[in-house]
């Protein structure tokens, strides 16, 4: 905002409350989580379903299968976000020694990052003396503007570890529920509208929080969810009892 410039009430609402910028930064766990404990356990269910099993296996496979995925994707999160962690400091360790020993191309890359966003004459002058005569800046505006990295704490880590998780089991036991109250004919046709619903919503909520069409995105994440759950039902089909 320019000094003097005035805001009025409706623009600040339309800023903070109408048209927000997004704060939900677990989206993307939610989802991943989410979508991954519907699909896998549903395609074991299906499978085993079509192989034969009864019940108490489909259940026992789902549940089983259930378990394995929330733990399972709670420490792939885990030590994805920590391999990104490890990664930007060792970028940021780097940077350090180029500013420190080739400065002049260090600055040269400065200037040239922000030449291409259109900045020319004495404005790029004063940027680039701006952002060079602090280290700490200088480095900070490497790692975001060339090497488009942000930091990831260990916290971060542990709560990225933790929605995945619980969101992985949660997704998991939804395509098992119709199994623990109905036999298997009546169940895995059930499981997969159960599960079809769930991703649609997935997808639906995930276009909401964005600017993805919602429809769209929505039979999206459904269909590629069901595909990948028939696939395992035809897997299954192969090994039938006969």
């Amino acid at each position: 905002m320019e000094p003097g410039e005035f805001v009025s009430e409706s623009q600040r609402t339309f800023h903070s409350q109408v048209d927000p910028h997004l704060q939900n930064a677990s989206l993307s766990d939610i989802i991943l989580g989410g979508q991954d404990g519907i699909v896998n356990v549903l395609g074991v269910l299906l499978g085993v379903a079509a192989a034969g099993g009864g019940s108490r296996i489909v259940v026992a496979a789902g549940l089983a299968t259930a378990s394995a995925e929330a733990l399972s994707m709670a420490a792939v999160a885990y030590t994805s976000a920590l391999a990104a962690a490890d990664v930007f400091r060792s970028e940021r360790d780097r940077e350090y020694r180029h500013v420190r020993q080739v400065p002049a191309l260090e600055r040269a890359e400065v200037r040239a990052i922000y030449e291409s966003k259109g900045f020319t004459g004495a404005m790029l002058d004063r940027i680039v003396a701006t952002i060079t005569a602090d280290p700490d800046v200088w480095v900070a505006v490497m790692m975001s503007e060339e090497h488009h990295l942000a930091p990831v704490s260990r916290r971060r880590a542990l709560r990225s570890a933790l929605v995945v998780g619980v969101a992985a089991l949660v997704g998991s036991l939804v395509p098992v529920a119709p199994f623990l109250f109905a036999t298997v004919a009546v169940a895995a046709p059930a499981s997969v509208g159960i599960a079809a619903t769930s991703l649609f919503a997935v997808g639906a909520y995930k276009a909401r929080q964005t600017t993805s069409p919602v429809l769209r995105s929505a039979l999206e994440l459904m269909t590629i969810g069901l595909v990948s759950a028939f696939i395992a039902w035809g897997i299954g089909k192969l090994f039938e009892a006969g």
